[in-house]
């Protein structure tokens, strides 16, 4: 019987690992601009709303025995609540963003400075490159996406600055304009072999063809989400291994989720989804190679 199909009395038993995650409080958070095809400045926002919501995605990582770390928020930056974009980090090395779009070029300097006053060795990027929205870690392996953000160089530069093989995946749908609102990793394991004991869930509708072909190929026991839990940002999210953060609208992804032994969390960023961002677009993870940061 495949994972896919098993009952839940025959679902793997999960383990939650402990993340250290960097995030930011939306207290500038508008749509002012439109990058995305999810930003539409006539709308209205509500940057209470978005706050009140981004502290329950925050205290819901506290809750379960994560440590969040902040950056301050920095007037006329109102997508640094994304901090997933702000860099990419393994082992202590922090790769720096070079955003695509000139509106986001100031968060380039802040998440820098961040990371060498916490300990980091950062690598200042020559490509572009929006961090962890285009690069995910899994087992040994990078995957990284292309099509809208980060270009195909950066691929290439990643790979040369921690040493790892990268998976390149090119994204075809403009809402999925990102790497990280299209393919949700789940178990996240480091390690030799890791990455053939790693689940991810994916949107196969958000890839070319030959990228759909690489992650069947290399992922054959994946989740492949439907369409509609993708269109409501389903994918953007945070797993420890065990609690998936999920969006609450995305309820088929939540069963195939419970089916493979997973703990759904639901939490609503209805807000900041207007800025074409949801859980995981405001988590980075810090991965420091050690315990903790100062």
């Amino acid at each position: 019987m495949s994972l896919s199909t098993a009952p839940d009395s025959f679902a793997p038993v999960r383990t939650a690992q402990h993340r250290t995650y960097l995030m930011c409080r939306p207290e500038h958070f508008t749509v002012s601009y439109s990058i995305n095809p999810w930003m539409v400045p006539a709308n209205p926002t509500d940057t209470d709303l978005a706050v009140r919501q981004w502290q329950t995605l925050y205290d819901a990582y506290v809750a379960l025995g994560h440590e969040v770390l902040l950056i301050d928020p920095v007037p006329g930056l109102p997508d640094m609540v994304y901090t997933a974009n702000g860099g990419f980090t393994i082992d202590g090395i922090a790769y720096g963003p070079r955003f695509r779009f000139a509106e986001r070029a100031g968060e380039e300097g802040p998440f820098m400075d961040w990371f060498a006053a916490n300990g980091f060795d950062v690598v200042e990027p020559v490509e572009t490159n929006e961090g962890e929205g285009d690069f995910l870690l899994v087992g040994d392996v990078i995957l990284a996406g292309t099509g809208f953000r980060s270009t195909g160089d950066s691929h290439r530069e990643v790979g040369e600055v921690f040493g790892r093989d990268v998976i390149s995946l090119t994204l075809t749908d403009p809402r999925f304009y990102h790497l990280d609102t299209a393919i949700a990793v789940l178990d996240p394991v480091q390690g030799p072999g890791a990455v053939e004991h790693a689940n991810i869930a994916y949107l196969p509708n958000a890839f070319d063809a030959a990228s759909q072909a690489v992650l069947a190929e290399r992922f054959p026991d994946a989740i492949h989400v439907s369409d509609e839990d993708g269109a409501v940002f389903g994918l953007n999210a945070a797993s420890d291994g065990l609690h998936v953060f999920i969006s609450p609208r995305a309820t088929g992804f939540a069963a195939q989720l419970r089916e493979r032994g997973y703990e759904p969390v639901p939490l609503d960023l209805s807000e900041l989804l207007l800025g074409g961002g949801g859980i995981k677009c405001c988590t980075l993870e810090l991965r420091t190679g050690r315990q903790n940061l100062k």
